[in-house]
């Protein structure tokens, strides 16, 4: 193709976009204030994960000595890179000075009350580690676990988000959720509701819808889906209970899919692999599925 064609032919490409910037406002962002930083929520989630478990993510120095003013420090970072990215979600299309200083003032409440809640995060999340040590014959220590199980940085980011949400930030809490299933396979929505002691084993391929609940000390593997029964209704369904409910000390094989609002698994339940269910289960139930009858062909042997 001659310089002069390939020209002509960008120049028309780039009048068909722009007519398409025009018509939509959905692809048009000028005017509007940029959207959330993905790599600085990122840059956010590593920090607190530092803050929370120091020593174990590129503080080999850290000493028990300076661990006041190592929280104090990192804690006071984390408020400032939050307050930024907050505040962005914010005020995501407002132009109105007064209002954008309104908003500046409620992403610093938000953000302090964040910080507030981040001890006891911690605290739930050494239910979880301590939930998979005791899960999992194979994890060797709980360290092992803080360091490279995905279904606990899963579980970590999700405790995270969780708090956003329930604050309405927009776009942060899936933006968290989402990159930590982009990393461990594991979708998590930061409105379900989660209980201490959880343990996802495996993990890859477990789905978790909104308005999931999840009692305490439940178990799942990988392949779970906790999903609604339907969606063709779209956003007619936003805000109504779409997924289950799970209660305590329950146990979730691989592969099994738990749908609907109204199925509600009772304590002490276990799933079996591949099960399908759409209505509630007693407590103290197992259900499983019938095993295929397998059927074995010998081979004749060849002389």
């Amino acid at each position: 193709m001659a310089t002069n064609e390939k020209d002509y032919l960008l120049d028309e490409l780039a009048n068909k976009i722009n007519e398409n910037y025009d018509n939509n406002e959905l692809l048009n962002p000028f005017g509007k204030n940029n959207l959330p930083d993905r790599e600085r929520i990122i840059k956010i989630i590593k920090a607190i994960k530092r803050l929370m478990f120091p020593g174990y993510f590129g503080q080999g120095d850290f000493e028990k000595s300076s661990s006041r003013y190592f929280a104090g420090e990192m804690l006071s970072s984390i408020i400032e890179e939050l307050k930024t990215q907050v505040l962005v979600a914010l005020r995501y299309g407002s132009e109105a000075e007064k209002e954008c200083e309104e908003l500046a003032a409620e992403a610093e409440g938000i953000c302090l009350d964040f910080a507030k809640k981040i001890p006891e995060i911690q605290k739930v999340l050494l239910t979880d580690i301590q939930a998979a040590y005791d899960g999992d014959p194979a994890s060797g220590s709980k360290e092992a676990i803080i360091f490279s199980y995905p279904g606990f940085n899963a579980i970590f980011i999700y405790r995270i988000a969780h708090e956003l949400y329930l604050k309405g930030i927009p776009f942060i809490p899936r933006m968290m959720t989402e990159y930590a299933h982009s990393r461990t396979g594991i979708d998590i929505n930061p409105g379900a509701v989660i209980g201490e002691y959880f343990f996802i084993d495996h993990g890859t391929g477990v789905v978790i819808g909104e308005t999931t609940e999840i009692g305490k000390n439940v178990k799942i593997y990988q392949g779970v889906t906790l999903g609604a029964l339907s969606t063709r209704k779209g956003q007619l369904l936003a805000g109504k209970k779409r997924h289950p409910t799970i209660k305590d000390n329950v146990t979730i094989y691989s592969n099994a899919s738990i749908l609907g609002g109204e199925t509600v698994i009772g304590e002490n339940c276990t799933i079996g692999g591949n099960a399908f269910i759409t209505e509630p289960v007693p407590a103290n139930t197992q259900v499983s599925m019938k095993n295929p009858e397998l059927t074995f062909k010998g081979r004749e042997k060849k002389d």
